[in-house]
């Protein structure tokens, strides 16, 4: 097993912290950690009273300076701040956004600033004043339709994703605004929609309505295009199915026949995975009855030891206790003496080495707030990436336009980090082979459309537009040649291979430093290139199950039951582009050996604090979610509002508010249009929104249609198809949907040609031999 080193495996580590100014609430809080894990100097000023608790305070601010200010903060403040940052922050409802205003009064004053807004649905369309706290946003954006139990009420996800997902985007976007301004020498204004970084992230939520015409529901926690789900054991639970390739099927039978508990699925009947699927309930009960019969944690081991894909669903102590995040050095040591242990960042920064320990948060007076001088990285790159943009005569509208990246990922979580880099300009060259199937291409279930084949399925268009598809079958020699040559020209490499893939075909990190020295390697590991569980096999919903976030879906009255969509897979991959995108911003070659679990561990939020520390339960009344009028419909009504500020409201609507306001909320909602409550309820300052499914994101919702979140790409076989659309909007480098994805292969004569200069005749030879299959 490689042992891990402290040693951050990139150069050239003289660039000067990037100065971010903090002016967020709850909703970017996400935005300024995630620069604080980059090693930002970051500094806070909060513009709005707030009720965060210890554990809040010390997770989202520290290793940040604060400003301290008594009363309003002034314009001439914030100027001030504002002249001397590299990127500023701000979060909330557009109404109340101070730097929007200031941009209109003072537009010189943004010349070299990357101004990231976070809002909760956008700057423009018929509902950009709206409010909205993480439930609210969760509804709107279609991801609580998708948690919880069929015919009760939807469920936001634990731990508050939805505005950690709009934090994750809005630093993303701020990442790509500064590597923009590289080489335009200007700053720019990146906007942000919570409500679109959810849609963003449903998995098959709103794609299966596009390309099938059917509405994915609620299935208590069941999954309903593979086999997961949550298991009984003796003494807990545990995450795991037998999906993905044959031998998760085969491996998990061949284990039952062993101790003698595989009861009729030995069966020839039972070895067709069409009749699995379709008697799948008595495949779970037989499973469930193996599974009930053995601790958790000793069934998990040996499900690792046979590389099969299961977990045992973690509490907040087993996380702590996690030998593989512990062993990585996961875990952040914050507070005055570095007493509590912290969830850490998805990825490890050269500028925030591990182990991380953070201060809490320092106050200082705005006149002695930075300490490092501006941040101004070597322009090399950046005039490499526009000479090549120019050559190749591309557009120069996207902050990756001239970025070569080789894509070697298949499923979900690497072609989400590629297809992030190419909605802003990257050439992605994907890389793909008959002889190697992605089960997104090849698997009936991830079609999501009835007579769609391998080139046209739902799901595989979605996450690989604007790609271009080389076919290299990489068992041959002279595929793998060809990939080594193709791997000395690129800018970025992303793989999510077993870890030791790479280096068995002479592409490891060090050895493809030798021929690309300033080469990008990012690797997506389920647990990460180090540590005893390095080799272990793992889907969402495991590594789910393994960060904690699983278990927060239980309930006194119901066992945890998991997320029906892969979000772990969605959120490591936004942090294997926030630690690609730094490095490209710093102009180095680097390796990005990322972990898909300490990605979603680190999305727990406050949760690992809240278990250390003694906390106060808040007294305003909770977000919540209630029946509206109609077969399944429902409102999601905002938190922090004390009940005097609904009883008003209420009154102002004309419903009777009564002795509890909220009761009464309740039992009106259940009379009314869900659509035409929330629209009242906003307009006396009450966030609220209903609780929308995969098609009325699509077909109905006015503020994405306005926005148009979901255009349209034409594609040779499936025609005119919706995708889902950009999150991150930069003003002067936007971005844009271009092309449809590519068919198998389509692509590989043009790039091998282009890129490594091969004749005719060399390609005919190499077509004959099965190389470029």
């Amino acid at each position: 097993m490689p042992k891990r080193t402290n040693k951050i495996r990139s150069f050239h580590l003289s660039v000067p912290a990037i100065r971010v100014l903090d002016l967020t609430d709850r909703l970017g809080y996400q935005a300024a950690r995630v620069f604080v894990g980059l090693g930002a100097d970051v500094v806070r000023v909060a513009l709005h009273e707030n009720s965060d608790s210890a554990a809040d305070q010390l997770h989202w601010h520290a290793g940040k300076k604060v400003v301290r200010h008594s009363g309003s903060v002034s314009d001439a403040t914030l100027i001030e701040l504002i002249t001397e940052a590299d990127v500023v922050l701000e979060s909330g409802p557009v109404p109340g956004l101070r730097t929007l205003a200031l941009r209109d009064t003072h537009p010189s004053l943004w010349t070299g600033i990357v101004h990231t807004v976070i809002t909760p649905f956008g700057t423009s369309g018929p509902r950009r004043e709206w409010l909205g706290d993480d439930t609210v946003i969760t509804a709107a954006g279609g991801m609580a339709w998708l948690c919880g139990d069929a015919g009760q009420a939807p469920e936001p996800p634990p731990r508050e994703q939805g505005t950690q997902l709009a934090g994750t985007h809005g630093a993303i976007g701020a990442l790509l605004a500064l590597i923009a301004r590289r080489r335009t020498n200007t700053g720019q204004l990146v906007e942000i929609s919570a409500q679109e970084a959810v849609a963003a992230t449903l998995e098959i939520g709103a794609i299966s309505w596009i390309h099938g015409q059917t509405i994915p529901g609620r299935t208590s926690g069941i999954y309903g295009h593979v086999a997961h789900r949550v298991f009984r054991a003796s003494d807990g639970f545990l995450a795991g199915g037998y999906s993905g390739s044959p031998r998760m099927w085969t491996d998990l039978l061949a284990w039952m026949v062993e101790e003698g508990e595989a009861e009729d699925l030995a069966d020839e009947r039972w070895q067709d995975n069409d009749i699995r699927w379709r008697e799948r309930a008595h495949v779970d009960a037989v499973v469930s009855r193996f599974t009930g019969r053995r601790s958790a944690r000793t069934f998990a081991e040996e499900a690792r030891r046979r590389a099969l894909p299961w977990a045992e669903v973690a509490n907040g102590q087993a996380l702590l206790d996690n030998p593989q995040l512990r062993d990585r050095q996961f875990f952040v040591h914050s507070g005055t003496k570095g007493n509590y242990q912290d969830v850490g960042f998805g990825w490890e920064s050269p500028a925030l080495p591990r182990p991380v320990r953070l201060d809490e948060p320092r106050e200082v007076a705005a006149n002695e707030v930075w300490t490092v001088p501006r941040s101004n990285p070597s322009a090399d790159a950046a005039e490499e990436h526009r000479g090549r943009a120019e050559a190749n005569g591309v557009s120069t509208t996207g902050a990756l336009n001239g970025v070569r990246v080789l894509d070697l990922t298949w499923v979900l979580a690497g072609p989400y980090v590629t297809k992030t880099f190419a909605e802003h300009g990257a050439d992605i060259l994907k890389v793909e082979s008959y002889h190697r199937k992605d089960p997104t291409r090849f698997s009936p279930g991830m079609r999501l459309r009835p007579d769609a084949g391998f080139d046209d399925g739902g799901y595989f268009l979605n996450f690989n537009r604007n790609k271009r598809s080389i076919a290299l079958n990489l068992k041959t020699e002279a595929g793998q040649e060809l990939l080594r040559r193709l791997a000395a020209d690129v800018d970025v490499v992303v793989e999510n291979f077993s870890p030791g893939v790479l280096a068995r075909w002479g592409l490891d990190y060090e050895q493809l430093r030798k021929i690309n020295p300033r080469v990008v390697l990012v690797s997506m590991a389920g647990t990460g290139q180090t540590g005893p569980w390095r080799d272990a096999v793992t889907f969402a919903d495991t590594l789910a199950a393994m960060s904690g976030l699983t278990a927060e879906t239980a309930r006194p009255d119901r066992d945890p039951q998991g997320l029906t969509f892969g979000l772990g897979d969605m959120v490591a991959a936004n942090s294997a582009v926030i630690g690609a995108l730094e490095l490209l911003y710093r102009g180095e070659g680097g390796h990005v050996d990322l972990s898909q679990l300490e990605a979603m561990a680190s999305h727990l939020g406050s949760a690992a604090l809240e278990s250390q520390m003694a906390e106060v339960v808040p007294t305003d009344a909770a977000a919540r979610i209630l029946k509206c009028l109609g077969e399944d419909r429902w409102i999601a009504v905002g938190g922090g509002t004390t009940p005097d500020t609904l009883r008003e409201a209420l009154t102002a609507i004309g419903i009777d508010a009564g002795h509890d306001p909220s009761d009464a909320l309740t039992r009106a909602a259940a009379t009314m249009d869900a659509d035409a409550l929330a629209e009242r309820l906003q307009g006396q300052g009450i966030a609220a929104y209903p609780v929308r499914d995969g098609r009325e994101l699509v077909d109905t919702d006015a503020q994405l249609r306005a926005r148009n979140f979901y255009p349209t790409l034409d594609h040779p076989l499936a025609g005119s198809v919706a995708h889902e659309g950009l999150v991150a909007h930069l003003s002067t480098t936007p971005g844009a949907l271009r092309t449809a994805a590519p068919l198998l292969g389509q692509h590989t004569d043009d790039i091998l040609v282009e890129q490594l200069g091969l004749t005719p005749d060399e390609l005919a030879d190499l077509h004959n031999e099965g190389v470029l299959s």
